[in-house]
């Protein structure tokens, strides 16, 4: 196994060579447990980091493309992802107060805590809010129900525990200015970035479309370009301003994806996905496999328990919510929104790798909320459907006995 790590020197060519194995591994079904590419990307990360096979090390450009180029990626294709257009209404109204419900149980769950010798931080309230609405999507598309009325609730609720999240991280983690000026620079930013959605939306000059469409399919790729300078420009403002620079990249990703909606902008959008998925984002969740000490995590019983209790505070925060939910679902469906609701690796496995990094989180407690996170994705979407599937096969064998009487 010594010649493993003469690939240490080449940590790129690992990483791509692991999410080119993650890729492939994720079209296979493994009956019917379909395992998300984040989570092999993970674990081949855990397996080569310096608490597995000890082949790679985080260097500084490791770190970099980590923290700062793939983070910035995953949040600028969140931002793309969200499209109010399929949630509002209904669906929207009942996603903002269910987050916040969902942020008051987390409250009130943290708070109990403090009275048993248990210190967790306050910040894990927002790692219980979040949702990750990207790794069980392709699920309800493959399944026909992401445009049904149960996936507008699901993806708006989802929705709500991508963004929220995101701008209460941004507000509560970084303070370089007083409390009022802090508020006034985010009301700038976002006026800045309302602009930009309206001049996205709203000026289309037929010579700049001409010329997009052109340059699309040449080697300038003016659209793309266009695109990764918004995404740089506003990270770099929202960190300059105090804000994380996250903030920035979803809402360079809400704009440019305002500004791409429709049947014209799908190879534009499919070619950002390709630059991200298939570039950036992996680095991010290689790397944070590789600081996980997963090691420690399975000879500790304790933190074994730790893990199960957090997946349980998962279900129970962004689960609770579906009771807003009784006269717009079905019965069958309650179950299935909460468990999608519930799914949360990716939001948690930023948000724990920027407490680490401000040091209000402790390595050993990220590492046991993530280990959480992770589960929720293996064992929550594939519940859920197989509960959807359930109450449709009992559906349809209940409509031909109906039809014959």
């Amino acid at each position: 196994m010594r010649w493993l790590h003469f690939f240490g020197g080449y940590p790129a060519l690992v990483v791509i060579a692991i999410a080119t194995i993650a890729s492939l591994l994720a079209e296979v079904r493994l009956g019917a447990v379909v395992v998300p590419v984040v989570v092999w990307e993970m674990t081949f990360g855990m397996l080569v980091g310096p608490h597995g096979l000890n082949i790679l090390h985080g260097g500084e450009l490791l770190e970099w493309f980590s923290h700062r180029a793939g983070l910035a990626g995953l949040f600028f294709i969140a931002g793309m992802e969200l499209d109010l257009n399929k949630v509002r209404g209904r669906p929207l109204a009942l996603a903002v107060p269910g987050w916040f419900l969902s942020l008051f149980i987390a409250i009130c769950v943290v708070s109990i805590l403090h009275w048993f010798p248990i210190h967790v931080p306050l910040m894990v309230t927002l790692v219980l809010t979040t949702t990750a609405m990207g790794t069980f999507m392709p699920m309800l598309r493959d399944s026909g129900r992401l445009d049904s009325r149960f996936g507008s609730y699901v993806v708006a609720a989802a929705a709500m525990g991508e963004f929220a999240p995101i701008l209460a991280v941004s507000l509560s983690l970084t303070r370089l200015y007083g409390a009022w000026t802090q508020i006034a620079l985010m009301l700038g930013f976002i006026a800045v970035a309302v602009g930009a959605a309206a001049v996205a939306l709203g000026v289309r000059p037929p010579r700049m479309l001409r010329l997009f469409e052109r340059t699309m399919h040449s080697s300038t790729q003016l659209p793309v370009v266009l695109s990764l300078l918004l995404l740089t420009a506003m990270a770099t403002l929202s960190h300059a301003i105090g804000l994380e620079g996250v903030m920035g990249a979803f809402s360079a990703g809400m704009v440019v994806g305002l500004a791409s909606r429709g049947e014209a902008g799908k190879v534009f959008r499919g070619k950002i996905e390709a630059i991200c998925f298939g570039f950036l984002v992996p680095f991010f969740f290689v790397v944070s496999g590789m600081n996980m000490d997963v090691r420690t995590l399975l000879h500790d019983p304790k933190a074994i328990l730790a893990t199960i209790f957090f997946l349980l505070l998962l279900l129970l925060v962004r689960g609770t919510p579906v009771v807003l939910y009784r006269r717009d679902l079905p019965r069958g469906e309650w179950l299935p929104f909460a468990l999608y609701s519930s799914t949360a690796l990716p939001m948690v496995v930023a948000i724990c790798e920027i407490g680490v990094q401000t040091g209000r989180l402790q390595q050993e407690l990220a590492t046991t909320i993530v280990g959480a996170g992770l589960l929720s994705v293996l064992l929550f979407p594939t519940a859920a459907a197989a509960l959807l599937s359930r109450d449709r096969r009992a559906v349809d064998a209940i409509e031909p006995a109906g039809t014959a009487s």
